[in-house]
């Protein structure tokens, strides 16, 4: 009886393949703990960062925007002011106004902000840049009256590997909408409106 590698009496031999955990450490390619696997949302970034990657500089240098405004903003702006010969990873985030909430169908909103959510706002990201060393960091947040569509937030960070900056970008999101104190105002389709923080 034949089996997997042996040779059958009239053919050729079978080959099996090797899985890659097989591969003696010998001949496997060196690869850093921090490149295997998927992305630990929430985890330690110390651990996800690459030995001997260059150092990018303070927290502060590393948020190259932070802004609240009326202007329109997109994530291709955001990713153009952290771009940098260093990273070779760049993650953004797009957050656009959608057309439904709690099941109801959404015409518009209006965002307004405190005072102090500028402040909030580069606080949130220079804090994420702190947690995270090997980032750079850009957001901005839109107020006043948007359309379905628009976008609402955007984000970049750059890093050197993609798993880092891919953390860091969904923790600065997550910040974002936890501290920076701005509402949005929506208007639905049965003619009811409500008031509800940026976060929901």
């Amino acid at each position: 009886m034949s089996g997997p590698g042996s040779a059958a009496p009239d053919g050729p031999t079978e080959q099996t393949a090797t899985p890659s955990a097989a591969v003696p450490d010998a001949v496997a390619p060196e690869r850093a703990p921090e490149a295997i696997g998927r992305t630990p949302f929430g985890a330690d970034p110390q651990q996800l960062r690459v030995p001997g990657d260059p150092a990018l500089g303070e927290a502060g240098a590393r948020v190259r925007r932070a802004s609240v405004g009326e202007e329109p903003i997109s994530v291709e702006e955001m990713a153009s002011a952290v771009a940098d010969p260093r990273c070779g990873a760049v993650v953004t985030f797009d957050g656009v106004v959608r057309d439904h909430d709690g099941g109801r169908t959404v015409l518009s909103l209006d965002y307004s902000a405190h005072p102090l959510a500028q402040q909030a706002l580069a606080e949130a990201a220079r804090d994420v840049a702190a947690s995270h060393e090997d980032v750079l960091i850009a957001l901005a947040h839109r107020i006043g009256p948007l359309r379905i569509g628009d976008t609402a937030l955007a984000c970049a960070v750059a890093a050197p590997h993609r798993k880092l900056a891919f953390s860091a970008c969904d923790a600065l999101v997550d910040e974002v909408k936890r501290r920076v104190p701005i509402w949005k105002h929506q208007r639905f389709a049965d003619g009811e409106a409500e008031w509800v923080g940026a976060g929901g």
